[in-house]
């Protein structure tokens, strides 16, 4: 299992993950370009080698080349940014799964609407490029998983929108919940808003304790010139002892018993849950008390939509009440390519397991508009496709 480990003894800021995940080995050119995928001009990356008390690595700073003109931004205009741009949709939801945390932090702080929350922090361009970055450089690495130590948050007082604040800043505390972090080690904000939300909403697990083969080091340079070197240490990691190529992660699965719904709307309930962003839904039959048929709607999600899920529900069936757990979810790594047959091109996804291909198959959609485009059946797309990957 291939496995990103971020060591935050001295903190976390968007532009020292940056550098560290390119000195860890993303490539620095590949950053640019996707970035440019946003389709926003005033900023660039300034990418150089630097080092902090010996300790030599990568400073990454976004250069806003117009500071005049630097617009605060809403949620919404972050996120029509984002959406509109060309970058493939699991950056685009990593990337906003990081806003949302930040926009959710201040609408609590000043108890708004996130809608409402009106937020430099985010809104600016340096922020856009960090958090987008950070997706980025993580599709890019192509980990099994994500685990982080206690997070440093720092001491002292920061100045912040709020005032003269003591750290963590109040952002960043409401961002931490639950997580394990330490403060102290030096007197100044060791973790940004950015830079937490980057954690939260990325890492599988945080422990200290590291149980697994280092292959490669990386040092990302933050601003300060402290006595306590101002970098971020991530590191690759291999755990030889589990399963390779099984990525983790913590879901939760919504249940509900319905004997009072007419069949002819399932397909609506499950179509509407899957453009919610399940994961899966299913119904399945079931004998309920006085041996009256029914049947059990369940639905796998993200811990973060089972609100959305749960209103889905609740709207569009005749539920009045939902069974809620967690559960861990493992998956095969997967990874989807096109391949051009005699007939067009077909999406290919293919499934992998300790190192080795166990699976691929071709995109049904696909094989479907070809088999009507060719007056031809799906099997013989199949069989098209199956020749070109045998």
């Amino acid at each position: 299992m291939k496995i990103l480990y971020y060591d935050c003894f001295a903190g976390i800021s968007g532009d020292m993950n940056l550098g560290a995940l390119i000195d860890l080995g993303v490539d620095s050119n590949y950053l640019k370009t996707e970035l440019e995928k946003l389709n926003i001009e005033g900023f660039h990356l300034e990418i150089k080698k630097d080092q902090r008390r010996g300790i030599s690595g990568t400073k990454a700073d976004v250069i806003i080349e117009n500071q005049e003109n630097e617009k605060h931004r809403h949620l919404r205009h972050v996120e029509e940014i984002v959406n509109g741009s060309s970058l493939p949709d699991h950056v685009k939801i990593n990337a906003l799964k990081i806003f949302d945390l930040i926009a959710v932090a201040e609408a609590k702080i000043h108890n708004i609407s996130k809608e409402r929350v009106h937020f430099h922090e985010v809104g600016a361009l340096d922020s856009i490029a960090d958090i987008v970055g950070a997706a980025i450089c993580l599709d890019y690495l192509k980990v099994d998983k994500v685990m982080s130590s206690s997070i440093q948050l720092g001491g002292g007082m920061v100045k912040c929108a709020h005032g003269i604040m003591p750290v963590p800043a109040p952002a960043t505390a409401e961002i931490v919940m639950n997580v394990p972090v330490k403060t102290g080690l030096v007197s100044h904000e060791a973790t940004t808003p950015t830079g937490a939300a980057i954690l939260v909403a990325t890492v599988d697990e945080f422990t200290d304790k590291m149980d697994f083969q280092i292959t490669k080091t990386g040092y990302g340079i933050g601003n300060r010139d402290s006595d306590v070197p101002n970098v971020l240490r991530v590191y690759l990691c291999e755990d030889s002892t589990g399963l390779k190529d099984v990525n983790s992660e913590e879901s939760v699965v919504l249940e509900s018993n319905i004997d009072d719904m007419n069949p002819e709307h399932y397909d609506f309930l499950l179509e509407k849950l899957f453009q919610t962003g399940a994961s899966d839904a299913w119904i399945s039959p079931v004998i309920m008390k006085k041996s009256r048929p029914a049947v059990t709607l369940s639905v796998l999600c993200k811990n973060e939509l089972a609100d959305k899920m749960k209103e889905v529900v609740f709207i569009n069936s005749t539920s009045i009440g939902i069974r809620e757990y967690k559960v861990k979810k493992n998956m095969l790594r997967r990874e989807e390519s096109e391949i051009k047959t005699i007939y067009g091109t077909v999406k290919i996804k293919q499934s992998f397991f300790n190192g080795k291909m166990v699976r691929s198959k071709p995109e049904y959609e696909d094989c479907k508009k070809l088999a009507e485009k060719h007056k031809t059946t799906i099997s013989e797309i199949e069989k098209a496709v199956d020749k070109l990957t045998d």
